[in-house]
């Protein structure tokens, strides 16, 4: 038995044989590959994907998810039916004010991460863009792997009777995710765990529905 008559057998069951595959580059021939580039700190790498949802009505709404590698915070989840290039550079520069730019943030060659508006902002300030392969969705594994948890954890789950509700309950888990939410990856500890607020007395004082730090200063005078 050869490889020449199993393959006349294949054609006489009218069966297709299979032609011979051509060679594939590994991950590490790509800048933007996990393997090329880990995340060494928070702030390192970003990253950043779409996720699709509907609402009770079957009309689609779209989820920008972005997230950082080093900490597996979730930074931000926009909501919306439809999630332009403008829409991205609008989160995106809120979130360097609050957190700073990172060195670099990794996607996909979606249009509204390769639009020339979205790369050359991030080129001025200072942000490198890591490009996966086309139809290699594993090289922006972080991300998908977020995704995913999003997806069977919330959105497989819920109905969304309206836009409104999906950003509510969206917004809801992200916060469950990052503050309460164990991380295997981080030793069982949420990425961004809540602070402990500042100890006040036990009794009936109005400093009990201040913040912490008018409570702190209600109480000292």
């Amino acid at each position: 038995m050869n490889r020449k008559r199993v393959e006349r057998i294949w054609r006489r069951e009218g069966l297709k044989v299979p032609q011979k595959q051509p060679k594939r580059g590994r991950l590490w021939l790509n800048d933007g590959s996990c393997i090329r580039l880990r995340p060494d700190y928070p702030g390192h790498v970003w990253a950043y994907d779409f996720v699709e949802g509907r609402t009770h009505d079957g009309r689609k709404f779209r989820i920008l998810a972005i997230i950082d590698e080093a900490s597996r915070e979730c930074m931000a989840l926009l909501v919306a039916r439809r999630i332009r290039s403008a829409d991205v550079l609008a989160i995106l520069a809120d979130l360097f004010v609050i957190h700073g730019p990172p060195a670099h943030i990794r996607s996909d060659n979606g249009p509204e991460f390769v639009a020339t508006a979205v790369k050359g902002w991030l080129a001025q300030i200072g942000v490198q863009t890591l490009y996966i392969t086309p139809g290699s969705p594993w090289e922006n594994g972080y991300c998908e792997s977020f995704n995913g948890s999003l997806r069977d954890e919330l959105l497989n789950g819920e109905i969304f009777y309206s836009l409104a509700e999906a950003q509510i309950l969206i917004e809801a888990w992200r916060r469950h995710y990052n503050t309460v939410r164990p991380h295997s990856s981080l030793g069982y500890r949420p990425p961004a765990p809540q602070t402990v607020p500042w100890p006040v007395p036990s009794s009936g004082s109005a400093s009990l529905h201040l913040r912490s730090t008018l409570a702190k200063e209600a109480i000292m005078h």
